[in-house]
């Protein structure tokens, strides 16, 4: 799989709105900022940040119907809000669709809302570059930015505690990879 950035945004942008669109590039630019950083590979990076909310306006049946009869996805996903379905169900789609069949790329698209156990040092720049990029506002996103500049981990632990502390405080579940991935990093 040898997309080039100005191909894979191709690609997805006649699947999002124009503001995701326009996200999707800000997450992009942000992952690359913080791949060469941190040290992930800038190219794969790339790859998945610009493919990382290709299935985010997917059908929600079509979607059921991936989590429902593919193996690889856990059935546990059904229990959860839709929104946490794009991640894991688009990285499949685009295996299928264009041939990705980058195992690390994978995972950094299917992770990217959630977090996960043991995440890589791409999972971890995809997952922060979402919650992080400039057009994201809302409460604590600044701290989050500021503590980017200094320490990757450390940044993942504050995005997915003020995501915990928000789902808590609305009342609404936390998918188990959340609550995983935050224990690992503490």
């Amino acid at each position: 799989m040898n997309l080039t950035r100005e191909e894979a945004l191709a690609y997805v942008k006649p699947h999002l709105k124009q503001s995701r669109y326009e996200h999707t590039v800000r997450v992009t630019d942000t992952a690359v900022e913080l791949a060469e950083k941190y040290g992930s590979d800038r190219k794969l990076t790339e790859l998945a940040a610009a493919l990382h909310d290709y299935a985010k306006y997917k059908d929600i049946d079509l979607m059921k119907r991936w989590i429902a009869e593919d193996r690889r996805l856990p059935k546990d996903l059904l229990d959860y809000h839709h929104e946490l379905w794009h991640g894991p169900v688009g990285a499949l789609m685009l295996e299928r669709e264009i041939g990705l069949d980058n195992q690390a790329v994978i995972s950094a698209i299917s992770a990217h809302t959630t977090g996960k156990k043991h995440m890589s040092v791409m999972d971890k720049v995809v997952f922060l570059a979402d919650y992080i990029e400039p057009g994201r506002d809302f409460p604590g996103v600044d701290e989050v930015r500021s503590i980017a500049k200094e320490n990757l981990d450390q940044a993942c632990l504050m995005a997915l505690k003020n995501t915990i502390s928000f789902l808590v405080s609305k009342d609404r579940t936390v998918y188990p990879d959340t609550l995983h991935a935050y224990n690992d990093f503490i």
